[in-house]
């Protein structure tokens, strides 16, 4: 075992093991939510319809999330039925969990009479921050890593030697995603809290968090070597290739264990398109568009 690796497990009451993934998951959601709670009294929304929400959009997010994962790694928990529910081995998919999250915040808005696109601008630099945080619970469980690199590498990149010990995984140091897709979110919420600023139009805020945390991780993704996958037509893994390309100016993709298509590739070209077109929409189709702070 490399000096100064940190162990996955935080803590242990008895028979009971608490894992760092879990603690930091955690510790994200709550910073998230008490950032949307500032928001809310800057602008007097109600803070107990927020509280409502997060009652059902935070289990509906996890259970999208793990349900994402799994099903694109069912023949892995078909044969292990009693991992589906392991989730503090990691495995969750951010895309399964902003489809129970939205999902089910439309449903609310619905139901309160609550305009939905406020509350998504409300929510999106939150989500972000939380995304930021909870990377580094990938970072724990030593997964979401790049392909390999060397030690002179992360030095380089004058990382703690707690990062660099923590990226060597049996002898072999990896590119720390993680990190740089933690730091691409934390940019993309001072970013989104600016533009929230300018009182936009409703919706303006929450698609461009689509389009910025799905160009980031475009790129990202591609470095990964863990990427959930399939087999797509011969035109659309060349077009992915071709995207990416840029990037191979500075480092080798990572390798791909199944498929010619990356998931979260694919789906972050169709989130950043169905953004861009909902955002002329928005501006110029809807009649007297009403702005964040209406």
């Amino acid at each position: 075992m490399v000096t100064g690796y940190i162990d996955p497990i935080a803590f242990q009451l008895g028979p009971i093991q608490v894992h760092w993934y879990g603690v930091i998951l955690g510790s994200a959601a709550i910073v998230g939510l008490l950032l949307a709670l500032w928001e809310t009294k800057r602008i007097g929304f109600d803070s107990d319809l927020l509280m409502d929400l997060l009652i059902y959009a935070v289990p509906a997010a996890i259970i999208g999330a793990r349900a994402y994962y799994v099903l694109f790694q069912w023949d892995y928990y078909s044969k292990h039925p009693s991992e589906i529910i392991a989730i503090w081995h990691g495995g969750l998919a951010i895309h399964g969990a902003l489809i129970g999250s939205v999902l089910t915040a439309y449903v609310f808005s619905k139901k309160k009479g609550v305009r939905f696109w406020k509350l998504a601008d409300l929510a999106a630099p939150s989500i972000l921050l939380g995304q930021a945080i909870g990377r580094w619970g990938n970072f724990m469980n030593q997964e979401a890593h790049g392909g390999p690199v060397s030690l002179e590498f992360l030095q380089n990149m004058h990382l703690p030697q707690w990062i660099i010990n923590q990226m060597n995984i049996n002898g072999v140091y990896y590119h720390p995603t993680f990190l740089y897709e933690s730091l691409w979110d934390f940019i993309g919420v001072f970013l989104l809290l600016w533009l929230r600023k300018k009182n936009p139009i409703q919706g303006m805020v929450f698609l461009s968090y689509f389009i910025w945390y799905s160009v980031g991780r475009f790129y990202i993704e591609g470095l990964r070597t863990d990427s959930l996958a399939f087999n797509g037509p011969s035109w659309l893994s060349s077009l992915m290739n071709i995207l990416w390309s840029p990037m191979r100016l500075f480092f080798e993709p990572g390798n791909m264990e199944y498929g010619n298509v990356r998931i979260a590739q694919f789906i972050g070209v169709v989130l950043i398109l169905a953004a861009l077109i909902l955002m002329w929409y928005r501006k110029y189709k809807v009649d007297h568009p009403l702005h964040y702070e209406d």
